[in-house]
């Protein structure tokens, strides 16, 4: 596989754009937690006015919002004596560092993205699952992931594996490198016949990448649920999803991850966060149109669907493991360096 390539900058008015409104709005809920009590703190110690334990994360601005927002509106977090402190939006390359360095306490993440920084000697590890895939006799629109073409500049595209029929390398849109959108679009690309020597990564929002394939600067743009809906207004049309990758419910397979220190100081504040997260996670799946309404809400754009997700604590090692392997086979990481169970632990299981 040819070496993966970022490019840094496709417009500058674009990526401008999408840093002043970034900061705008991550500024706006900075120091405003749903769930209550004032700005960022050490989550360390339970807060005198509420009686509540402080966990601390970002702006939940994204794709991710959904289970932290069902979990402090409905309470599920206020019932388990936690409340979530945001600290305002940190840029996704910054933020294991800032859960390493205490800025933030904890944090989601697939897979392959936990298993290269502990890889690198990151001392994280996954407590609870956050989203997975959903069944194939399940709505399509709750899967991970949804691929789109520009019709009015790709319209011969019908597959991944049309992509071979365009000149040279192909731009295909990520949040960042070592995610779910490069994994995914990897393992349909083997299975329809892409090589993936001829994809070129671009490292943008998926909010962003709606404009940027509306104007042509990416081919492919791979999003998340919320996005779905942004796509199909502006007119794109889906080629794929994460069902595609013939990975089951651990295509879409993520995280939440505290550091081990952490972990040993807090082992009840940990229960208390799966117990609360797990059940805004089944309430947000039992109830999808009125969490797509608090997600469209909460982000701002228009939302046909949420992602779908794990309803129960349990830890299932088997499907990390095709994560691990694709950065094996990548020369990501070392061959062996790291094993599913070093991602997880199960002392907080159902």
């Amino acid at each position: 596989m040819a070496e993966k390539k970022t490019v840094k900058s496709i417009i500058a008015g674009l990526v401008g754009l999408a840093i002043i409104g970034g900061i705008a709005y991550g500024a706006n809920f900075a120091d405003k937690p749903v769930s209550g009590g004032g700005g960022a703190k050490s989550a360390q110690t339970t807060d005198a006015k509420d009686n509540l334990f402080p966990i601390k994360t970002w702006s939940k601005t994204n794709c991710e919002s959904t289970p932290w927002v069902v979990a402090d509106l409905k309470g599920f977090f206020a019932e388990e004596g936690l409340k979530i402190v945001y600290t305002g939006d940190t840029q996704p390359a910054q933020q294991i560092p800032s859960v390493l360095n205490g800025n933030n306490d904890v944090g989601s993440a697939h897979p392959n993205t936990l298993a290269v920084a502990i890889a690198g000697g990151a001392k994280i590890k996954g407590v609870v699952r956050a989203g997975i895939d959903p069944t194939p006799d399940q709505d399509p629109k709750l899967r991970h992931m949804f691929w789109y073409v520009n019709p009015q500049k790709d319209g011969h595209i019908h597959s991944f594996k049309d992509v071979n029929s365009k000149e040279g390398t192909v731009k295909f849109s990520t949040i960042t490198k070592n995610i779910c959108a490069d994994f995914l679009a990897g393992q349909i690309a083997d299975k329809q016949g892409l090589d993936r020597s001829k994809i070129e990564w671009v490292s943008m929002p998926d909010v962003q990448a709606v404009q940027a394939l509306k104007q042509g600067l990416v081919s492919v743009a791979g999003v998340h649920p919320p996005y779905y809906k942004s796509m199909e207004d502006a007119g794109m049309v889906k080629i794929a999803d994460s069902l595609d990758a013939g990975l089951g419910v651990g295509g879409g397979v993520g995280y939440y991850y505290f550091t081990t220190d952490f972990i040993d100081k807090n082992p009840e504040i940990i229960k208390k966060f799966a117990r609360a997260i797990a059940k805004a996670q089944k309430w947000a799946n039992d109830n999808p149109e009125e969490a797509r309404k608090m997600t469209e809400d909460w982000i701002h754009v228009p939302v046909n669907a949420t992602h779908y997700y794990a309803t129960d604590t349990k830890i299932v090692e088997e499907e990390i493991v095709p994560w691990i392997q694709d950065l094996e086979a990548n020369k990501v990481i070392p061959q062996g360096k790291v094993k599913a169970s070093d991602l997880v632990i199960h002392s907080f299981d159902s």
